[in-house]
């Protein structure tokens, strides 16, 4: 028992920072295309809303292992989306937190769940 909670927390964690680490390292990328450009803030926002939702999906599609993966993955999801947005805040100087961001957690859930799911079906153990 121990054992599979060590590892789950391990799974969990390693998710939650690589999730942050693809988020931070994708909207850098992006700011330099916004940059270069100068999209509407809609533009920008959508674009944010895709990398957390790939993100919250592949990471832990990639980390996550059998036993509990919709838990595990719905956890990790929630956590990145957390990490992300407290990341976000310090690099930007601040943060809102508005009715938009709970759905934003809902989805990140959702989609880490789904892409836990997906990895232990796909993964052969």
């Amino acid at each position: 028992m121990e054992h599979s909670l060590r590892r789950a927390i391990i799974e969990i964690v390693l998710s939650t920072l690589f999730y942050a680490l693809f988020c931070l390292v994708m909207m850098a990328i992006v700011a330099v295309f916004v940059r270069a450009y100068v999209p509407s803030a809609g533009v920008v926002t959508a674009v944010s809303w895709i990398v957390k939702c790939a993100g919250s999906f592949l990471m832990p599609l990639i980390f996550v292992r059998r036993g509990r993966a919709l838990l595990k993955g719905a956890v990790a999801g929630i956590f990145g989306s957390l990490v992300t947005m407290l990341l976000f805040a310090i690099v930007g100087g601040g943060f809102s937190l508005t009715a938009l961001y709970l759905v934003e957690l809902l989805a990140c859930g959702l989609l880490g769940a789904l892409g836990a799911l997906a990895g232990g079906r796909l993964r052969r153990e």
